[in-house]
């Protein structure tokens, strides 16, 4: 074969592998992402599964009861059902009246979960070791806002795919890290918004919004951190937001790196 042949050849090949990378990479993350290899499904809206693997986080606002009020309602926009956040407990936004905790406690893991926003303002939000707020607020573009490590980054908003249709966030965590009971490294967050990568190895500093906010919220304003494993968390603020198709994976990162 001639050189300039054999070196077009060749240039195909890499061609072809980066693409077939780049395809499955895609399939692992977004709307519709297939659980990866060793995952837990968590969400697949129905109630069992909703009552097998989840309970109530019963912090010092909790005013709920078991079972657990989130209705399984219909899809909006595909066959099948959902999880819906409508518990009355927690109208008029009263965060931490009647958040879901994953029964199961978590330390480092990779994350999808898919969520839907039904109407203008909605609120919710995924909480990382119920500890650390990934935000889910429709409309909010600022460090508070849609897709933010609530206070850490800004809002990558333009990755929103709006109101009505479904959205994914796909997370690698990595737990805050100690010595001798003393924080050494911070906890450490890579996002994917909708197939997006918006968070790359951002550190996060506290839990934010107090001890009804979730788990260390209360220890020296947010800044105490302990060194346990806590479940993953889903807000409800009395908004109609959806979930579904949420699965983790355990990890063991040794080093800090949460890229992927």
């Amino acid at each position: 074969m001639p050189t300039s042949l054999a070196r077009r050849f060749a240039l195909l090949i890499v061609a072809g592998i980066v693409c077939h990378t780049a395809a499955v990479m895609a399939a692992d993350v977004g709307v519709g992402a297939k659980p990866i290899r060793g995952a837990e499904v968590i969400i697949d809206g129905s109630r069992k599964l909703l009552d097998d693997k989840w309970t109530y986080w019963q912090g010092p606002r909790f005013a709920s009861s078991l079972p657990i009020k989130w209705p399984i309602v219909n899809d909006p926009v595909d066959p099948g059902t959902v999880v819906m956040t409508d518990d009355r407990a927690a109208d008029g936004g009263k965060y931490g009246a009647a958040d879901i905790v994953t029964k199961k406690a978590y330390r480092d893991f990779r994350l999808h979960i898919e969520f839907n926003v039904a109407k203008e303002h909605g609120n919710s939000g995924v909480y990382l070791q119920n500890r650390y707020e990934i935000q889910i607020c429709e409309g909010d573009r600022t460090k508070h806002g849609m897709g933010a490590v609530i206070n850490e980054t800004d809002s990558p908003y333009d990755a929103f795919n709006g109101l009505g249709k479904w959205n994914a966030y796909d997370i690698e965590f990595r737990a805050a890290r100690f010595t001798d009971g003393k924080l050494t490294e911070k906890a450490m967050v890579t996002m994917y918004f909708n197939g997006k990568k918006v968070h790359s190895n951002v550190h996060i500093s506290q839990v934010w919004g107090g001890p009804n906010s979730g788990v260390d919220g209360g220890n020296d304003e947010g800044r105490g951190i302990t060194d346990t494993p806590q479940g993953l968390k889903l807000q409800c603020e009395g908004h109609d937001v959806r979930y579904r198709n949420a699965w983790i994976k355990e990890l063991n990162l040794k080093g800090a790196d949460t890229d992927f």
